[in-house]
């Protein structure tokens, strides 16, 4: 899906949820926060999360009583006993390497309650032949210490939980080196203390079928190398790609992960997500944005360690001459909504610490996506203040409540307590190219009968829509950026009358003070 940003096309995507495991803690006050000043150039992840790719967690040595043994040496084994036991049964994989038939659709289809428990060296492997290996709408599966990889599904389809059935549970497992999706996302699923890795398309793809997910869980995984593909260069503009999209997901707890090294983005949530925690997680060397929040409501950011994002895709667009503010976190068309109910009602950013990014937080709207809009290329959807997409349009459009509520707006967004730390020789960027804070829309023009045409949109991002920075720290070269892309601020023109943003916040020159 493609949003249009004005003059050029800016990516839309998916959301899924997550939480915290591999640290032990119970609640977002229990996750250790990164340590303060941690090194911009270091590789190793903060102690807060997880470093499970290369630490992985032991299965079973031996087959707990009452389970099924699944032998590698039998071709399908696993699918046939599966097909053969009844319900609620625990499956105990040998160690080696475990195949299905040798035709692309050959897969798993658990059974309610299923569980798959792999033994020390136990791999569940597709040889680039099968497209799926856990597939079905059985509910309440579980799949624990387990490799799972070489599987070839194809694009925005995923290789666990295919069928994207609800309450499944991934834990200690290892799903790497596939094509499309490592996973899908039902209600209610769980992805604790695995790694997602070296995937072609996402580490996980949180979307249902024409449904909202609630309830997800993401806690203590390590998401890395994926976007294998590079599917943004094979289909520009596609906005198919990152570590983990989320889309439609509504109650999501994203924590203590390691979100490092993926193609694209780290994390993107798109597209009628609501209420989500995004705590205690290390984001770092992403080749673009960190993390995306965008036409989405009502979430809460905070003590995270963010470093090192965007430096791809920042230089890259640099290079072209393009001066948008191209974020390491970017919200879009999202904001905290009282209506819709949640654990916020706003886009709370606090605590958290970006440390030599390109670009730090950009708030941004596209005047000309709204529902009904051509120029809104999430066909057929709407808010979700409005379910029929038809009654966005003239005249009532142009009046109360509808005027407000066709618009996915950039509101309520509250900057505050935050570290933001800037060394230009280690990003090896020019000032006022990579140092930049923005909030901004374009000027509205199309299409001919939209409401919001010219400065409508802009004027109420930066002065009328409640979105506010202050008590933070910053350290280094920093520039802010509010209304359109040309309209660049020194910190006491930003703080001033016009602006009154960053009250009570503290500029430094030295990145390192």
């Amino acid at each position: 899906m493609v949003i249009r940003r004005g003059h050029r096309a800016w990516p839309a995507a998916p959301l899924v949820l997550v939480l915290l495991a591999a640290t032990g803690c119970t609640s977002a006050s229990d996750a250790p926060a990164e340590p303060t000043g941690a090194s911009a150039t270091s590789g190793a992840p903060a102690r807060s999360v997880a470093r499970v790719c290369a630490e992985p967690a032991a299965g079973p040595a031996k087959a707990p009583p009452g389970a099924v043994t699944v032998d590698p040496a039998v071709i399908g084994d696993l699918a046939a006993k599966t097909r053969s036991s009844p319900a609620n049964t625990t499956f105990w994989l040998r160690p080696g390497e475990h195949r299905l038939e040798p035709d692309r659709y050959a897969q798993v289809v658990p059974k309610q309650g299923d569980r798959y428990l792999g033994a020390p060296g136990a791999v569940l492997d597709g040889r680039k032949v099968n497209q799926y290996a856990f597939g079905g709408t059985a509910r309440d599966v579980t799949i624990s210490h387990l490799t799972v990889q070489r599987f070839v599904a194809p694009n925005n389809e995923g290789v666990v939980n295919h069928d994207m059935a609800d309450g499944w549970v991934i834990e200690h497992a290892k799903i790497q080196d596939n094509s499309g999706a490592g996973l899908m996302a039902g209600a209610r699923q769980r992805v604790r203390a695995s790694c997602l890795r070296d995937n072609g398309q996402y580490g996980m793809n949180a979307y249902k079928t024409g449904d909202s997910i609630r309830g997800l869980v993401v806690e203590g995984n390590e998401i890395t190398g994926n976007n294998t593909d590079d599917w943004e260069r094979r289909r520009p503009g596609c906005g198919c790609t990152g570590g983990v999209k989320f889309w439609a997901v509504n109650g999501a707890d994203i924590r203590g992960n390691w979100v490092h090294g993926n193609r694209g983005a780290g994390l993107w949530a798109d597209n009628n997500n609501n209420d989500f925690r995004i705590e205690g997680n290390l984001l770092e060397a992403n080749d673009g944005a960190a993390l995306v929040y965008e036409t989405s409501y009502n979430a809460v950011i905070r003590d995270n360690t963010i470093r090192r994002n965007n430096w791809v895709e920042g230089r890259e667009n640099a290079d072209r001459g393009d001066d948008f503010p191209y974020a390491t976190v970017y919200v879009s068309e999202a904001g905290g909504e009282p209506r819709i109910p949640a654990r916020t009602d706003k886009i709370e950013v606090y605590r958290n610490v970006l440390e030599n990014n390109w670009n730090g937080i950009t708030l941004w709207e596209n005047a000309d996506r709204f529902c009904n809009s051509p120029a809104n290329t999430s066909t057929g959807y709407c808010t979700l203040l409005v379910k029929d997409t038809s009654r966005c349009a003239r005249p009532a459009i142009a009046t109360a409540p509808l005027y407000a509520d066709c618009r996915w707006k950039t509101q309520r967004v509250d900057i505050h307590g935050n570290r933001f730390v800037l060394d230009t020789s280690v990003v090896k960027c020019a000032a006022a190219v990579c140092d930049r804070m923005a909030v901004l829309a374009n000027y509205g023009t199309y299409p001919d009968w939209s409401p919001y045409r010219g400065k409508r949109v802009a004027e109420a991002i930066t002065h009328k829509q409640h979105n506010r920075w202050h008590d933070n720290v910053y350290r280094g070269p920093w520039s802010f950026v509010a209304g359109d892309p040309g309209h660049t601020l020194e910190p006491g023109q930003w703080q001033g009358a016009s602006y009154q943003q960053d009250a009570g916040s503290t500029f430094g020159p030295q990145a390192g003070d």
